[in-house]
C-alpha cells in the first residue's frame, strides 16, 4: 500500500473516531442535562385553580368547557425547547418563564401556537423532538392546567426522530391528563385540526376555539433554508367550513328547544357560532393589513384598526405561506371567526383588525432559535384572551419581565 493511501486511511480513521467520541459524549451529556431540567420542573408549584373548570367530550367528540363566567385562555408561541445538552440552559429559562406566567395568570386553558420544540441539532445538541416535547408536557402537567398545542414548522423537522403522527399520538396519550390535543380527522391534511368549545349552562356554544395545522415547508425547501412556508390546505378549509356550519346547526337546535326562554337579542347573538382560530404560520392577510396600515403613515385605514404591538422582524416582514389560500375569504364568508392567533415570527407581536377580523401574534418565549434572542426581552411574554359569555373577547399582551411574574429561578438579564 502506498504511503499516501496509508496516511489518508489513518486520517479517516481518526476523524471517524473523533466523531464517534463526540456522539457518545453528546449522548451522555443529553442524559445528564435532561435529568437536570426534569428535576427543575418538579420544583414548580401546581397552580390550578381550586374551582377549575373540567372539560368533557361532547357528542361530537370535542372537548367542551361549560361556564356562565368569563373563560380565560393563555396563549404562548414558539417556546422552542431544544431538549439537548447545547440548549439545556436556555431550555431552563423557557420552562421558568412559562411556569411563572401560567402561575400568575391562572388560565382555564393554555394554547401554544406552534414550535413547542426545536430539535435543530447544531443549536440544541439533539434531533430527538420527543425528548423536548416530553419536557414541555411534564411542565404543563406539573402546573396542573389544561393545555393544547398547534404544530409549527419546527415541531417535526424532516431530520428529527419522530413524525407529526408519532408526536400526535404522544400528546394524546393518557399519560398527560390535562392535554386536550386531538389529532383530528384522518382524511384531512395535517394533525391537530380540531375544536374546543365553550358552552353556557343552557347548552349554547358561546365560543368555539378552532385549531388548525399550518404545516411546515413546501416547494422542495425540505430544511426550511429558503423560508418557503406552506399554507393551510384546501381540504382543511372545507373541514373548517363544514365544522362551523355543523356548530351553527347545533346552536340552532338549542335555540329552538329554549322557546320563549331565549330573547330575540340572544338568538341573534348565538345563531352564528362565534369562534377564534389558532394556527402557527400567519396568514398572508397579516402582512396585507400591516402594510396597508404602514403605508398610511401608521394610521388606521378603512379596513384596518391598529390595537397594539410592533412588527419587529427585519423590514417589518411577515413570513406567511408562499401561496395564496382561501382561509381569510372563508372566514369573512361564514362570519363566525372574529379573531385569529398565530406565532412563527418571534419579533412581531402586533394585533391589528382587518376587515372586521382581529389578527394577533401571540407573544413568544424563544430563547434558542433566533441568534442572540435570549438577551432580548421586548418580545417575550404571553397573551391573554378573555372570552365573555356574550361571545365577545378581549386580548392583552403581557411582557415576561414585569413584576407581575415571580419566578422559581431568577430571571435573566435582557435588553428591552
Amino acid at each position: 500500500m502506498k504511503k499516501g493511501k496509508k496516511i489518508f486511511l489513518k486520517c479517516v480513521g481518526i476523524i471517524l473516531g473523533v466523531v464517534a467520541l463526540v456522539c457518545v459524549l453528546g449522548a451522555i451529556a443529553n442524559v445528564i442535562t435532561l435529568k437536570i431540567n426534569t428535576n427543575k420542573i418538579q420544583n414548580f408549584p401546581n397552580c390550578a385553580k381550586e374551582d377549575a373548570l373540567v372539560p368533557v367530550l361532547d357528542e361530537n367528540g370535542y372537548y367542551t368547557f361549560t361556564t356562565d363566567e368569563e373563560f380565560k385562555i393563555l396563549d404562548f408561541s414558539d417556546t422552542h425547547i431544544g431538549g439537548g445538552w447545547l440548549s439545556f440552559k436556555k431550555d431552563a429559562m423557557a420552562l421558568n418563564a412559562v411556569a411563572a406566567m401560567v402561575a400568575a395568570e391562572k388560565p382555564d386553558l393554555v394554547i401554544i401556537t406552534g414550535d413547542v420544540v426545536y430539535p435543530v441539532g447544531v443549536q440544541s445538541g439533539t434531533l430527538n423532538n420527543k425528548t423536548s416535547a416530553t419536557l414541555f408536557a411534564q411542565l404543563m402537567e406539573q402546573l396542573g392546567v389544561y393545555w393544547t398545542v398547534n404544530f409549527g414548522n419546527h415541531d417535526t423537522e424532516i431530520y428529527s426522530y419522530y413524525s407529526r403522527k408519532a408526536i400526535s399520538e404522544f400528546y394524546e396519550s393518557e399519560e398527560f391528563e390535562h392535554c386536550l390535543f386531538q389529532a383530528g380527522p384522518e382524511d384531512i391534511d395535517g394533525y391537530g385540526n380540531t375544536v374546543i368549545n365553550v358552552k353556557n349552562s343552557k347548552g349554547l356554544i358561546t365560543q368555539s376555539l378552532v385549531l388548525m395545522d399550518s404545516h411546515s415547508y413546501t416547494d422542495h425547501d425540505y430544511f426550511g433554508l429558503m423560508w418557503k412556508y406552506d399554507n393551510i390546505h384546501e381540504n382543511q378549509i372545507e373541514w373548517y367550513k363544514n365544522t362551523i356550519n355543523s356548530l351553527n346547526e347545533y346552536n340552532g337546535k338549542v335555540i329552538a328547544s329554549l322557546g320563549d326562554e331565549i330573547s330575540a337579542e340572544d338568538i341573534a347573538k348565538y345563531e352564528t357560532v362565534k369562534s377564534l382560530m389558532f394556527i402557527h404560520i400567519p396568514l398572508e392577510e397579516y402582512g396585507t393589513a400591516w402594510n396597508e396600515y404602514r403605508a398610511n403613515g401608521y394610521k388606521n385605514t378603512e379596513d384596518t384598526v391598529f390595537h397594539y404591538g410592533v412588527a419587529g422582524e427585519p423590514d417589518e416582514k411577515v413570513y406567511c405561506g408562499i401561496n395564496h389560500d382561501e382561509v381569510f375569504e372563508t372566514v369573512l364568508e361564514l362570519g363566525s371567526t372574529k379573531g385569529i392567533f398565530c406565532g412563527h415570527d418571534h419579533k412581531n407581536n402586533y394585533s391589528i383588525e382587518y376587515k372586521g377580523v382581529r389578527l394577533t401574534y401571540a407573544m413568544s418565549v424563544d430563547y434558542l432559535a433566533y441568534i442572540g434572542i435570549s438577551k432580548e426581552g421586548r418580545q417575550r411574554g404571553c397573551t391573554t384572551i378573555s372570552v365573555s359569555p356574550d361571545t365577545t373577547f378581549e386580548i392583552q399582551p403581557h411582557n415576561y419581565y414585569t413584576e407581575n411574574y415571580e419566578t422559581v429561578y431568577p430571571k435573566e438579564e435582557v435588553t428591552m
